[in-house]
């Protein structure tokens, strides 16, 4: 009589089929893993970065002159500004009315420089915050830091301390 029970782990055919089992598995989490992260084929490399702008830190205040040249010159447009004391997203969300943020992620710190429909993309992961700084999908956890703006005479006054 012969004992076949045992025979069925060195089946050559089953083998091959458990491997290839296998190796799907793994891409397959792999790839909702990549997902979760906010990587796929359009985000976030594909999203168009923002214009940036070097500013001064006087006083606990950023001041930028926005004019016909400036990026924030139309309604509906943001931009990055770099200072000594951190980079900051800069959107101007009516005629006189803008929103300033912190850049940094509150994923993995991280500096926010993308922006593509009203929508600032982190680069790192994808995370994504509306104009007001609210967390529109993750990974972030929390929104980012909003900071006072003032309006006056093509000045914008940005209150950083």
């Amino acid at each position: 009589m012969k004992h076949t029970n045992h025979l069925h782990f060195f089946d050559p055919a089953r083998r091959d089929f458990c491997v290839r089992t296998c190796h799907v598995a793994s891409l397959a989490t792999l790839a909702a893993m990549i997902d979760a992260c906010g990587g796929s084929a359009t985000s976030p490399s594909s999203v168009p970065q923002l214009r940036t702008i070097s500013a001064s830190v006087a006083g606990g205040a950023i001041a930028l002159t926005v004019d016909a040249s400036s990026p924030l010159a139309s309604v509906g447009s943001a931009a990055l500004v770099q200072t000594s004391s951190g980079n900051f997203l800069v959107a101007r969300t009516a005629q006189d009315s803008f929103t300033a943020l912190t850049a940094v992620c509150t994923h993995e710190a991280c500096t926010v420089t993308g922006f593509d429909n009203q929508i600032y993309v982190c680069p790192c992961h994808g995370s994504q915050y509306s104009t007001s700084g609210a967390v529109v999908k993750g990974p972030a956890p929390a929104a980012l830091r909003q900071f006072p703006t003032r309006f006056a005479n093509n000045v914008l006054t940005i209150t950083v301390a």
